[in-house]
């Protein structure tokens, strides 16, 4: 299928690169200096639960990983959210551990994102990594379930040279009902 995609201009998507999540505390003084949104410490891994003793044993070595603090949560789409609150380089420490842990126990197909939250005073946004895409996306919650695009918009171009961001804003999905909302 490799000739047929070459042929029809069709790329392969980007690899995970679970290694991107440590940029994200080097590109936060960026997102301060131009938004004025700082992080507030809080961070979530999302991801699909699956059925069996081995996906238990993951997830209970996950959720010890990130300490007594986590707090755990399903959505309304049948995903669990694990949430946790730190400092920034910690906080990241953390979340690549636990992505780390579901992907070494061959559970790479149950992630779906991380994401770590920012804030300056009523704006929220979170700086969202698409486990399967290797990218980053902003999602900018305004109350009543819309967003601010041109927010969303200014930090992928903020952080573009700082960050992977996703090209396709199409796959920029809103997080509503979860930790990051």
């Amino acid at each position: 299928m490799r000739w047929l995609d070459a042929l029809l201009g069709r790329q392969a998507p980007a690899e995970p690169d679970l290694d991107a999540l440590f940029a994200l505390p080097q590109a936060a003084p960026h997102l301060e200096g131009a938004t004025g949104l700082a992080p507030t410490g809080q961070g979530a891994v999302c991801f699909r639960a699956a059925e069996g003793r081995a996906f238990t044993r993951v997830q209970k070595d996950a959720k010890a990983l990130l300490g007594s603090r986590v707090r755990e949560t399903s959505d309304p789409y049948g995903y669990t959210w694990l949430t946790v609150d730190h400092p920034l380089d910690k906080l990241v420490a953390e979340l690549h551990s636990v992505n780390s842990t579901l992907e070494g126990a061959d559970f790479a197909p149950s992630l779906l994102c991380s994401a770590v939250a920012f804030a300056n005073g009523s704006q929220r946004l979170a700086m969202v990594y698409l486990y399967r895409r290797g990218s980053f996306y902003p999602f900018a919650p305004l109350a009543g379930r819309g967003r601010d695009t041109a927010l969303e918009r200014k930090v992928a171009a903020t952080l573009a040279g700082d960050l992977p961001v996703e090209p396709d804003e199409a796959r920029w999905f809103a997080l509503w009902d979860s930790p990051m909302a």
